[in-house]
């Protein structure tokens, strides 16, 4: 099993088309104003929108994107307008990130892990 593909809703696609291409993010399906898919820049996964008459209510999802260049990544796109809720922080998970929300509100993590994460020291060890 491989997890390859991650949608989020959105009520403008064209808005949402433009936020992540500002984050990095390559446009390769356009079916506006129901759906967009995008490569990410490294990795065989891509992330999509489509189009929702309204908004989930109630906490909702996080997506994460990682990035062994995330300070420059995140300053980089602070100088392109981009708001972000929570700058770049070392976590007591040993992952350092920064949060911010799509124009739907959608949470998303920016963030570098590394090695942890997928062994962290705590991981499972695996049964014998």
């Amino acid at each position: 099993m491989n997890l390859n593909q991650i949608t989020v809703p959105t009520i403008d696609v064209d808005r949402s088309i433009s936020f992540y291409k500002d984050l990095g993010l390559k446009l390769i399906v356009k079916a506006s104003p129901h759906y967009a898919r995008f490569e990410l820049p490294h990795g065989d996964a891509t992330f999509s929108v489509h189009l929702v008459e309204k908004l989930p209510e109630g906490e909702g999802i996080y997506v994460y994107f990682e990035s062994d260049r995330l300070d420059a990544w995140v300053e980089d796109l602070r100088k392109e307008g981009i708001l972000f809720d929570e700058l770049p922080e070392d976590r007591a998970w040993l992952w350092r990130e920064a949060r911010l929300r799509d124009p739907d509100g959608n949470k998303l993590i920016l963030y570098h892990a590394g090695e942890n994460r997928r062994n962290p020291p705590w991981r499972l060890k695996p049964e014998q």
